[in-house]
């Protein structure tokens, strides 16, 4: 009569590897879940306060302009954009040409000559 033992130390620790794995996965996803639903508002909230300050509205903001920015400067900045953006580039050919290469014969690469040795 033969009998059979199982090593029921290796399945434990499959168990165990399997359970702690679950439990970080899900609690990471529920930290995050919260996180998104709490925490997010709450630093926007504290964003729009240090941003706009305690009592303003976004429409009471005022920009402030610079009043020595001419339209000269202006038109200085949007024409040397203009001339770096539409810059000439080297114009290549844009045909491509692929040639096969040619193969020489290789005994080393034939799969007629098998490395089994079969008996008939």
């Amino acid at each position: 009569m033969t009998v059979i033992i199982f090593n029921t130390s290796r399945i434990g620790e499959g168990y165990l590897i399997l359970f702690s794995g679950l439990v970080i996965v899900f609690s990471a996803l529920l930290l995050l879940s919260i996180f998104f639903k709490y925490g997010l508002p709450f630093l926007l909230y504290i964003y729009r306060i240090i941003i706009k300050g305690p009592d303003k509205k976004i429409s009471d903001i005022q920009i402030d302009t610079d009043r020595k920015f001419t339209g000269e400067e202006a038109a200085a900045i949007a024409a040397a954009v203009h001339l770096y953006l539409n810059e000439q580039h080297d114009i290549e050919n844009p045909i491509l040409t692929i040639k096969q290469a040619k193969k020489s014969y290789s005994p080393w690469s034939s799969k007629i000559y098998g490395t089994h040795n079969r008996v008939k």
